[in-house]
């Protein structure tokens, strides 16, 4: 009787050594997954950073600096401007006299639609 005990007692505690084993290698496991992710997600960091800096470098060399750009447009706009104000000071006494004409010259007639 006494050796089936101490045979049951080793039984028990070798499957709560097994048990301890098991639960430590799922915490080694769940360690190396979290390091595993955390090592991704910086490389993928990284990578992204990388792809950034090289986007910028390309567009700077393409379209150069925003200010530039900026002033291109500023002064575009600043001689579209010119070119209007120019044609209307040219061509503004020929259209006030188009719009008094159309006014002031009124030829009475009937209605196409108007029966007699």
């Amino acid at each position: 009787m006494a050796s089936q005990n101490t045979a049951i007692q080793q039984l028990l505690n070798a499957e709560k050594r097994a048990a301890e084993k098991v639960s430590e290698a799922r915490k080694r496991k769940g360690k190396r997954l979290k390091q595993a992710k955390e090592e991704a997600q910086n490389e993928i960091e990284g990578y992204k950073q990388e792809r950034e800096r090289q986007y910028r470098q390309h567009e700077q060399q393409i379209l150069g600096s925003k200010g530039d750009m900026e002033s291109k447009i500023d002064q575009t706009t600043h001689v579209k401007m010119q070119e209007l104000e120019q044609n209307m000071a040219a061509n503004k006494e020929k259209a006030m006299q188009r719009l008094l004409m159309l006014v002031c010259d009124i030829k009475p007639e009937l209605h196409e639609n108007y029966r007699a």
